[in-house]
C-alpha cells in the first residue's frame, strides 16, 4: 500500500520519542494539500494513536478498514469499515486500534465557520451530532468527494460543494440547530473578533481590545462566539498559534524556534498545549509527518 500513496509517512523514527505508548513502526500519516479552513488526512495505526486531546475544529471522516476505537463523552466508541465519525469542536477524545491489525481511516476537519456560513440562516447554531459513530450514507456520500484525490488541492467550487453538502447531512442529524436564533449583530461582531485573532495570534490579545472591535462585552462575545464556532476565543488564538507552530516546525524550525515565533511563552508551554489539542507531543507529530 504504502509504495503508491505518495507523501505517507513511515514512522520507524518514532522510537525513543516521549509518550505514553510505543508507537508502530507500521503507523502511517498522509496529508493532503492545506486549504484555508479545511485539512484532509488518510492514516493507518496498528495501535495506540492518539492520547487525550480536542480540536476547535469538526472532525468528520469514516473508517476504512479495521476497528478505529477512541473514548469520547465517557463512552469507549468502536467505528469499523463504513462508518461514520463525527466529533464536535472542543469535545475531548483520544485514538488507538481496537483489533491487533490495526485500523484505516479518513478524516477532514473542518473550520466551524464554514458550516455556520454555509447552513446561513437556515440554523442559528452549530449541529451537534449526538451519535459520534453511525451509519450515516448521506454524510458519507458528502466526505467521499473530498479523497477522491488526496494529493491535489481542491479548486474553490469543488470545496464548495463539498461543504454545503456536509453541512446540509449535519443539519439533518441535528434539526435542533434550525430552531436556535442568531442576530446578524453577534455574527458580525464574532467575524470580527475572528479575524482579529487570526492575525493577532502572536501577541497577547485584551479582552478589552476585542470588545472595543466587536461592540459587544466580553461574556457575551464569548457566548456568541462559542455558540458560532464551537469554542472560545481564547481557545481559537491558542489553535492559531498551534497552526503557526506546525508550519514553523514543517520548515525546519526548532521546536523552541517555532515556540517564539507563534506567541507561546516558551517551549514547555508550546508542548503543553500542542499535546492537548493534538494528542501527541510536537517531537512526535514531526517526526510522523516528517517529508509530508
Amino acid at each position: 500500500m504504502s509504495e503508491v500513496m505518495g507523501a505517507i509517512i513511515d514512522a520507524e523514527a518514532l522510537g525513543g520519542l516521549e509518550r505514553s505508548c510505543t508507537p508502530s513502526p507500521h503507523d502511517w500519516i498522509r496529508l493532503a494539500p492545506p486549504e484555508e479552513g479545511l485539512e484532509r488526512l488518510e492514516a493507518f495505526f496498528e495501535g495506540h494513536a492518539y492520547d487525550p486531546h480536542r480540536h476547535d475544529t469538526y472532525a468528520i471522516g469514516y473508517t476504512l478498514s479495521g476497528v478505529q476505537s477512541f473514548d469520547y463523552r465517557g463512552t469507549k466508541v468502536d467505528s469499523t469499515a463504513g462508518k461514520v465519525i463525527v466529533i464536535h469542536p472542543d469535545e475531548v477524545h483520544n485514538g488507538r486500534s481496537g483489533v491487533e491489525t490495526g485500523f484505516r481511516y479518513r478524516m477532514l476537519y473542518i473550520e466551524p465557520f464554514m458550516i455556520r456560513d454555509a447552513l446561513g440562516e437556515r440554523a442559528g447554531s452549530l449541529p451537534f451530532v449526538r451519535d459520534v459513530v453511525a451509519d450515516d450514507l448521506r454524510l458519507l456520500a458528502a466526505l467521499r468527494p473530498a479523497f477522491e484525490a488526496l494529493d491535489n488541492g481542491l479548486e474553490g467550487l469543488e470545496m464548495d460543494q463539498i461543504v454545503v453538502a456536509i453541512a446540509d447531512a449535519l443539519l439533518a442529524r441535528d434539526p435542533s440547530a434550525a430552531k436556535r436564533s442568531k442576530s446578524a449583530i453577534s455574527v458580525k461582531a464574532v467575524e470580527r473578533a475572528r479575524h482579529f485573532l487570526n492575525e493577532n495570534f502572536g501577541r497577547t490579545v485584551a479582552s478589552g481590545q476585542l470588545e472595543e472591535i466587536t461592540g459587544l462585552d466580553r461574556y457575551s462575545l464569548a457566548r456568541h462566539f462559542r455558540q458560532q464556532l464551537g469554542t472560545s476565543p481564547y481557545r481559537y488564538l491558542t489553535m492559531r498559534r498551534l497552526d503557526q507552530a506546525k508550519r514553523s516546525m514543517r520548515e525546519g524550525a526548532s521546536l523552541a524556534d517555532a515556540a517564539f515565533s507563534s506567541g507561546f511563552a516558551d517551549q514547555s508551554h508550546m508542548t503543553r498545549q500542542f499535546k492537548q489539542a493534538f494528542g501527541m507531543t510536537p517531537g512526535r507529530w514531526r517526526a510522523v509527518n516528517a517529508g509530508s
